[in-house]
């Protein structure tokens, strides 16, 4: 097998796929929603199970007997400082995204919770509970789990940063050398695909928001395909000029413009806004979110079709997109994770992220649900009429409109980028055998590909179809996931150091001995 087959093959698919997203785009993005609604009526059982297995196997890696095996070798130090290192796997993992949803989903839920009456103070506790899962620990343990198993052989086994290593430590020893190579190259390809659809789809929808957002800043037209395309040329060629400076240049300094421009805008919103409201909200959506936690997390509405297909369209589509962002923001944050243990890389990547998300929506979507509740109302018909104009509709209540929406062009345009810039470098290195500082020319003929793969998205003009594109990736790499965490494990139960067994069998006798002599005093 040829040496760079996973880049022959995963770049003929893609310009077979950007030819097609050019020349008919049309039928790609029915395509897309064909295979993802198909997927979605048979397998919506398995993507449940799956995604809420990510959440539970997080919380027992931070607690359970190897949370304190490190991502690396034993004298390994992190590379970037935490601030940088959670900035990063932010701006990767859904930046653009909390930006676009941040004031909608909260008012969809509000006005339409499933199975409930809307308009209510119910409705606006089920709405936060509703989005915190969507943007919660699910979205950021599968994350997690993805980036675990290749941080962990990366740093620790010094293997390659490839999707295929954990499944040829598992598979090899069963079904022999030839047949690893070729599952082992089948599952490079389909990450590879699942990150260029992931991205494409996500791109779009950032870019027709930034449409949006100049449409408000200087008036031009809001469902101008010229305008779109343009912001993708500009857009593109940002996001390669970034991608051949490296990761800790080009993705480090714009992640770290990001936070602070993000934080700028959310502290701005808090304090100008209904103050007491949102921290009220946020902490009521808090316990909430854990209360209902494990109902929500196995909730298919299995017995209503109508609620069923509300599950397919929210719940769903989000986990699933959650998966096809799997191998790209999972090989990214292991890129930058070296040197932490696995307890603090969960803390890291779970919990900061999570928590932050929940503030987020508190703060957009409780203003804008304020808005509707107490204030003028108005602002919901914006929101249903046109999605990516949300935000900046919701400005329009504030102080400092026409800043405020220059802020967030800005902020959403640099999150494109990155996200860009980083998914860039990510297929780079799955088809360059894992090269942790790839060439440049295999970025540009990436970025390239997964722009005219974008255009495609943008002739569609749909947020739907956008979201069906970009959860396209994830229903092949579902399955590659399973075959994943079955190397990890298997590889952590041998790697075990004699020091942490010894430590383990020392704190069960201790416990044994407590118990022995609590019972020796009782009788």
């Amino acid at each position: 097998m040829a040496k760079n087959a996973v880049l022959i093959v995963s770049v003929a698919l893609s310009a077979i796929i950007g030819i097609w997203s050019v020349v008919a785009p049309d039928q790609v993005t029915g395509a897309a929603v064909a295979l993802t609604s198909g997927a979605l009526n048979y397998l919506d059982w398995m993507f449940m199970l799956t995604c809420t297995m990510f959440v539970l196997l997080s919380v027992y890696l931070a607690v359970g007997p190897y949370a304190d095996i490190k991502l690396g070798h034993d004298d390994d130090e992190p590379e970037f400082s935490t601030g940088s290192w959670i900035a990063m796997l932010f701006a990767g993992g859904m930046g653009s995204g909390l930006l676009f949803w941040g004031v909608a989903e909260p008012m969809y839920h509000f006005y339409a919770p499933p199975g409930e009456e809307g308009l209510t103070t119910q409705a606006a506790r089920t709405a936060f509970a509703i989005t915190n899962l969507h943007w919660g620990f699910h979205a950021w343990a599968i994350y997690g789990g993805c980036a675990l198993v290749i941080a962990y052989f990366v740093f620790r086994k010094d293997a390659p940063s490839m999707v295929s290593t954990p499944i040829e430590y598992s598979l090899r020893p069963l079904l022999g050398d030839r047949v690893t190579r070729w599952v082992s190259m089948a599952a490079d390809v389909v990450a590879v695909m699942a990150v260029v659809f992931g991205l494409a789809g996500s791109l779009g929808m950032g870019t027709i928001m930034v449409r949006s957002g100049l449409a408000e800043v200087f008036g031009t037209d809001p469902n101008s395909l010229a305008v779109a395309i343009g912001i993708l040329i500009v857009m593109t060629v940002a996001f390669l000029l970034s991608a051949c400076t490296g990761v800790d240049k080009g993705i480090k300094i714009l992640s770290n413009i990001n936070m602070v421009i993000a934080i700028v805008i959310m502290l701005v919103v808090l304090f100008a806004g209904p103050t007491t409201f949102i921290l009220n909200a946020f902490v009521n959506s808090f316990g909430d979110y854990l209360s209902q936690f494990v109902y929500m997390s196995f909730r298919i509405f299995s017995y209503d079709d109508s609620l069923r297909g509300w599950t397919h369209g929210w719940t769903l589509t989000y986990l699933i997109w959650w998966i096809a962002w799997g191998p790209f923001v999972g090989i990214f944050i292991a890129r930058i994770s070296r040197g932490r243990t696995i307890r603090e890389f969960v803390l890291g990547v779970v919990v900061a992220p999570t928590v932050f998300s929940m503030l987020w929506f508190a703060v957009f979507g409780g203003a804008g649900i304020y808005i509707e509740m107490f204030g003028g109302g108005g602002l919901a018909e914006i929101v249903f009429e046109d999605v990516s104009a949300a935000l900046y509709a919701f400005f329009g209540y504030l102080p400092g409109t026409g800043v405020l929406n220059i802020l967030a062009v800005i902020l959403v345009f640099i999150f494109l980028v990155t996200s860009a810039d980083s998914g860039t470098f990510v297929v780079s290195m799955m088809t360059t055998n894992g090269n942790l500082n790839p060439d440049v020319r295999t970025k540009l003929i990436w970025g390239i590909l997964m722009s005219a793969i974008t255009f495609g998205v943008l002739v569609s003009g749909s947020v739907s179809v956008a979201k069906a594109m970009a959860i396209t990736g994830a229903v092949p790499f579902t399955f590659i996931v399973f075959v994943q965490l079955v190397g990890f494990f298997r590889a952590l139960r041998a790697d075990e150091s004699a020091e942490v067994r010894d430590l383990r069998l020392a704190r069960r006798m201790a416990r044994a001995q407590e118990s022995a002599d609590l019972k020796t005093l009782a009788e």
